[in-house]
């Protein structure tokens, strides 16, 4: 049984951990604040964006781009977004149980790029590491992600991949993500869905400039956009995570110390009732 010196340890000890997780929670509360305002003010952007481009690309005629294209290529590009850092919940190991699905369901040969080194540490034994990408700052810049996907898109236009995929967490809020793999290329269209589109607009548009320039230069805009937007959802998700692992972990070192005060408080209730009848039984032997 702890006596009272080592309850104190302890607590003190306790009293630590709450300081730094208390502190951990509001540092990343004020990073879920700006990283929720650039994914809210980026999603319909990109929705609109690429509602825009399919929209387009099934009514005009006799158009093509390379990113609209299916390959025969059986290679694929997979790129992992998760954190450089942990202490954030389930948001790499459901991120990465997510990878192993995708893979062991793909019948596809894939290249695994990865920015952040959670999810490659998980997997890095089970799948065949291409590229992980370093940036300047923790979180990679607009530019740096542009670089980034123009270098997987030029392996995709020249037929080396047939396929780029990317692995993130979707923020859904403060508490909620959800892990997914999407298709960013190609942007291809079924044929369903094209039917659907020229169903839901039996007529052109006039177009400023030509369709063909319109297009060319919005469909690698789009590509980019949804990378983009990729990297936003899983920096919103991880500092939301992050924010309610640090939230709960304060909370049960609070409970701790609450508990171990009870705790040390009782046996030093014990010792002094103890000490008591030993002064009291000690008066009344001098008594008799």
């Amino acid at each position: 049984m702890a006596n009272i010196k080592e309850l104190k340890k302890k607590i003190k000890s306790t009293k630590g951990t709450f300081k730094i997780t208390s502190a951990m929670k509001l540092v990343s509360a004020a990073k879920l604040n700006r990283a929720q305002i650039a994914i809210q003010n980026s999603r319909p952007y990109a929705k609109e964006l690429e509602e825009t481009i399919k929209t387009v690309s099934a009514l005009v005629q006799n158009y093509s781009h390379e990113f609209l294209v299916e390959s025969d290529s059986r290679k694929s590009a997979l790129l992992v977004i998760s954190s450089n850092k942990g202490l954030c919940g389930g948001y790499n190991s459901q991120l990465a149980k997510k990878v192993r699905e995708f893979t062991a369901n793909s019948d596809e040969e894939l290249e695994f790029y990865f920015v952040g080194k959670k999810v490659k540490d998980l997997v890095k034994n089970e799948v065949t590491i291409t590229k992980e990408y370093t940036f300047e700052k923790q979180e990679p810049s607009y530019n740096e992600m542009v670089d980034l996907s123009s270098e997987l898109a030029e392996k995709f236009k020249s037929g080396e991949i047939g396929r780029i995929y990317v692995a993130y967490n979707i923020f859904e809020s403060a508490i909620a993500f959800e892990p997914c793999v999407k298709q960013v290329l190609p942007m291809a269209l079924a044929e369903k869905e094209k039917e659907e589109l020229r169903d839901k607009f039996p007529f052109d548009f006039k177009y400023e400039p030509a369709p063909k320039v319109l297009l060319d230069s919005l469909i690698p805009q789009t590509y980019i956009s949804s990378i983009y937007t990729s990297l936003l959802d899983a920096i919103a998700a991880e500092h939301g995570s992050r924010m309610s692992s640090m939230d709960s972990a304060a909370s049960n070192c609070k409970e701790l110390i609450d508990n171990l005060t009870i705790k040390m408080n009782k046996l030093r209730q014990a010792a002094i009732t103890t000490e008591l009848i030993e002064v009291v039984s000690g008066a009344e032997s001098l008594k008799g």
